[in-house]
């Protein structure tokens, strides 16, 4: 069967990915810190909040739900209270598990204290020991049974006894008899332990420490990139390099796509980030260069939050389109994707501009309104009357240009960031969708009823450009006077 390439950015299919790893939560103490202690010189913190996140592989599964995959995880943990509180989490997130107890084992947890955002002190509490043989077992006969239903598989290994040597190298053998692709972030020296996987993402302090290789230019890349393949006999040989992007083999040549991040503020679970981002777009059937692209993307968006954080296609589509490298057609949503999309914004507190209309023939005038309706706020969005709309504002014989015309044209102006298609006579139900701030007509309505002032905030009237019409333009092409 013919494959299809999956755009990650525009695809409505939910892939299906297996994570086999290790789980632990995340906890922290927030507070402030006003003094030091009088019984040692240490600071004395005020803990005004505690919060609990899914940490290790669950950070991948999060990222991986954020972006919209269907996840099941595959785990070893303790028969004690952090087990029954990390299962919770795992089911309030909507992930399936197939979690295997050990009483002697403790759930890892990594407790935080932070002050005024910085970390103060951090403190484990878990095993890290290799998980015994009954363990290994039971987790290879249940991704014996399931794999198949998966579209790929992620190994997330922290180190923490889950993954052992051996057990790796049966899950990578059952994987790969059944068609599947295991995506590795790798821990340790040893990549042996993950031969015949299809690709790992170690990052440069890691690649170096497991191939011995110093990398300071292309020429050691290459070579700690060729060394890495021949350990782990990989079909893909990759390195993350951070701010400087990801860099892979292709044909023997170091490839390097590089990422471009607004703004640092923290590389906490940018490495399950890649992952993740790399595990869905894979599984989408994209290519590798493409793949790696959208890693890049969702990676630039992650470091530019604070602690271990998760992306969603959405906060994609804005970067890329504020790196100037989204795609037209990612500017055209459904009334379903504005709607997400419009929470997004006003939970970033952006200011939303609507406006609507036919724009059957683009001219001057409409580029005029619409930039001057821009400026009203942070963001544009256009309800564009639908094809059907346009017959039974204006007859038969319009539209000229098609809906899916006139949307792409219009959504590759600078001034408009996104195009809602809608088939009502009027836009109403798009509006009550959208709530804008601000609403745009033309100055000629001017003492009338403007559909929609009744949820927007504001409402304003732009004046049009004198003798730039459509019906003006049709006239024009016929031959009739003016």
């Amino acid at each position: 069967m013919e494959k299809i390439n999956h755009s990650p950015l525009t695809t409505h299919y939910s892939p299906n990915i297996l994570v086999v790893g290790d789980l632990m939560i995340d906890h922290y103490l927030w507070g402030k810190c006003e003094r030091i202690s009088p019984e040692a010189p240490v600071q004395v913190v005020d803990v005004q909040k505690e919060t609990t996140v899914l940490g290790g592989a669950g950070n991948v599964i999060n990222n991986l739900l954020s972006l919209g995959s269907q996840v099941c995880v595959l785990s070893v943990i303790g028969k004690d209270e952090t087990a029954n509180e990390l299962k919770q989490m795992l089911q309030s997130v909507g992930a399936k598990s197939f979690l295997i107890e050990e009483s002697n084992r403790k759930t890892s947890k990594k407790s935080r204290i932070m002050a005024s955002h910085s970390q103060v002190v951090r403190f484990d509490n878990e095993s890290k020991e290799d998980i015994d043989l009954y363990s290994q077992k039971q987790l290879l006969e249940k991704f014996e049974a399931c794999v198949a239903s998966f579209d790929i598989v992620l190994f997330s290994d922290y180190g923490k006894g889950v993954l052992t040597h051996n057990l790796c190298q049966q899950l990578i053998v059952c994987a790969k008899k059944n068609g599947k692709k295991v995506l590795v972030d790798p821990k340790g020296k040893d990549y042996s332990k993950y031969q015949g996987a299809y690709l790992l993402t170690p990052n440069k302090k890691e690649a170096q420490e497991a191939s011995n290789i110093k990398i300071n230019d292309e020429t050691s890349l290459n070579a700690a990139l060729m060394k890495l393949k021949a350990v782990a006999s990989l079909e893909v040989s990759m390195i993350t390099l951070s701010e400087d992007g990801i860099a892979f083999l292709h044909n023997n040549e170091v490839i390097i796509k590089p990422t471009v991040a607004r703004e640092v503020y923290d590389v906490t679970g940018a490495g399950d980030t890649v992952l993740a981002s790399l595990g869905y777009a894979l599984a989408l059937q994209n290519d590798l260069a493409s793949s790696v692209e959208f890693a890049n993307l969702a990676a630039g968006v992650v470091v530019g939050k604070l602690g271990s954080a998760t992306v969603s296609l959405d906060e994609i589509e804005e970067y890329k389109s504020s790196l100037h490298k989204s795609s037209i057609e990612l500017h055209i949503k459904t009334f379903d994707e504005i709607e997400k999309v419009v929470s997004r914004l006003k939970q970033n507190n952006k200011k939303v501009v609507f406006t609507n209309g036919c724009f059957d023939i683009l001219h001057k005038g409409h580029v005029s309104y619409l930039n001057v309706a821009k400026s009203f706020g942070d963001v544009l969005i256009l309800g564009l009357n639908s094809d059907a709309s346009v017959k039974r504002l204006k007859g038969e014989n319009r539209p000229i240009n098609c809906q899916d015309d006139r949307a792409y044209i219009l959504s590759a102006l600078e001034c408009v960031d996104y195009v809602v298609i809608f088939d009502e006579d009027t836009p109403y139900e798009l509006i009550y969708k959208i709530k804008p701030d601000v609403l745009v007509k033309g100055a000629d309505y001017e003492g009338k009823c403007v559909v929609g002032s009744d949820i927007a905030k504001e409402t304003k009237l732009v004046e049009f450009i004198n003798g730039k019409s459509t019906t003006n333009t049709i006239n024009k092409i016929n031959g009739v006077s003016q």
